[in-house]
């Protein structure tokens, strides 16, 4: 029987490693790539497709989000399987309603996640205990209130301006983002206009703070607020 390939996104090291080890113990599960930030995720992605994708959520230059959007636009077959130190609602709903097959905790990888890629290689969705339960009984309220979820009134933005405003609240300068992003320091610049007539923001701090209340970044990350 083929194995299932997997490819691990993971910013930390350590932690990258950690989960290798525990995979590489296992039958019928290969672990063919490793990325350390989303772009890199989204490049090997779509150069290996590899069965199963396991991607972190706050991961530096491309988040973990903004990779799974690109990756699931690429190919809505791959199987993203979410592993995050962080369980908020409204990050399980946003990476759920652009495809991913499930989402788990850091903190009980070790119990299910060879289990986990198993499960969302075959088709079906896997959630760690505590999410699966709150989303039961979020479906189950909406139900009993007649109640359909909607998206929030938040202005769209495209996968590009997703890029640059994650690079503008790392404390990019444009020069930096455009060689990031292969473009013209003139179109970073012209995203960066687009971004805050968008969405009515007219300062870097102001962006960055964004940033960080919408999940494109972690608060913990290093930034200067000017």
């Amino acid at each position: 029987m083929k194995n299932i390939t997997v490819l691990l996104a993971e910013d930390h090291a350590i932690v990258r490693d950690g989960l290798c080890m525990l995979l590489k113990g296992e039958e019928g599960i290969e672990v063919i790539a490793q990325a350390e930030n989303g772009r890199e995720a989204v490049k090997l992605a779509a150069k290996l497709q590899p069965d199963v994708i396991v991607m972190d959520i706050a991961m530096p230059h491309l988040n973990g989000i903004e990779a799974t959007r690109q990756i699931m636009q690429a190919r809505p077959e791959a199987k993203v399987l979410i592993l995050s130190a962080h369980s908020d609602d409204a990050y399980v709903e946003t990476v759920m309603a652009l495809g991913a097959s499930g989402y788990l905790i850091k903190q009980i990888a070790a119990q299910v996640l060879p289990e986990a890629i198993r499960r969302v290689h075959q088709g079906k969705k896997c959630f760690s205990p505590t999410i699966a339960d709150r989303r039961k009984h979020h479906r189950q309220r909406a139900h009993d209130r007649g109640e359909l979820r909607t998206s929030k009134d938040a202005p769209a933005l495209t996968s590009r301006e997703v890029e640059v405003l994650q690079l503008i609240a790392e404390g990019r300068a444009n020069k930096e983002s455009a060689q990031e992003l292969h473009i013209s320091v003139k179109t970073i610049e012209k995203h960066r206009q687009s971004l805050m007539d968008k969405l009515n923001i007219h300062d870097t701090a102001g962006l960055t703070r964004h940033a960080i209340a919408t999940g494109i970044i972690e608060s913990s990350v290093q930034v200067t607020i000017l």
